[in-house]
């Protein structure tokens, strides 16, 4: 195991206590840094789907609105 030491606001701190009171401290913390860890890489792999797609995007033609409207009334037909 790792020790970490972080300055956070006294309030912060008691709200935590309070919350948190008679669990173990280390291991709330713990999972909490984990899900902090999860929600950053979630957060990268969309914006880097999002940019793949723009990416996409750029490389193929523009549809009009009546190219679309088209293909849907021979769809619906």
């Amino acid at each position: 195991m790792a020790t970490v030491n972080f300055s956070v606001p006294a309030q912060v701190k008691s709200a935590f206590n309070d919350a948190f009171e008679g669990e173990n401290k280390s291991a709330v913390i713990a999972r909490l840094m984990q899900q902090a860890v999860e929600e950053r890489l979630r957060h990268r792999r969309r914006a880097a789907a999002i940019d793949a797609l723009l990416e996409l995007r750029r490389h193929h033609p523009s549809v009009s609105d009546a190219d679309i409207a088209r293909a849907r009334r021979a769809v619906r037909r």
